[in-house]
């Protein structure tokens, strides 16, 4: 049995329990999910810091999660997989625990000062356009559970000081987004 099955040809996909196009706000979100959770095992594949890898592991299952969440359409009441508040406090929890161990710069910076930070900050970046795909979803008709949207708005921040924990761990000091372009010898 060949790996591609043909039966997306037509531009339709399948939701577990219906077929929409391959445009559907929801195939989108989930499509910004899955990109999410690449970007993050790029950072997670450069990272060096210690505390970082389990932490990444456990987001990424839990976008495997919310993704499962968003695929079920609301005629199924499925109960098994829901980001619940749970994954929200544990992320909350991680991101205090990071931002006790790094020194943030008191001004806006620029990413790429490590690969892994660089990494990072781009699935920050995705997983904020996946909070505004979410927010744009949430309506009657395709509701997005509370703890997901909060899930969602909490991981950006999360990405963001584990990228600085990448960044000090490579032993680089992001540089500031505003000033000299001759900061470095540009």
């Amino acid at each position: 049995m060949p790996f591609y099955t043909r039966t997306g040809d037509s531009g339709q996909t399948d939701l577990l329990g219906e077929r929409v196009t391959k445009d559907d706000p929801r195939i989108d979100l989930i499509g910004t999910l899955d990109e999410t959770t690449s970007a993050i095992g790029l950072g997670r594949a450069h990272a060096q810091a210690a505390a970082t890898n389990d932490v990444l592991i456990a987001v990424q299952r839990d976008l495997y999660t919310l993704m499962a969440e968003l695929a079920f359409t609301q005629s199924i009441a499925q109960q098994k997989w829901h980001i619940t508040q749970a994954e929200v406090d544990r992320i909350e929890r991680e991101t205090d625990t990071f931002e006790a161990a790094v020194n943030l710069p008191p001004h806006f910076i620029l990413p790429g000062d490590s690969v892994a930070g660089a990494a990072l900050d781009v699935a920050r970046t995705v997983a904020r356009r996946a909070e505004r795909q979410a927010v744009a979803l949430n309506a009657p008709d395709h509701v997005v559970s509370v703890p997901a949207l909060a899930y969602l708005n909490r991981l950006s921040s999360l990405l963001f000081i584990v990228a600085r924990a990448e960044d000090a761990a490579a032993g680089v000091t992001p540089l500031a987004a505003k000033g000299s372009s001759t900061s470095r010898g540009v």
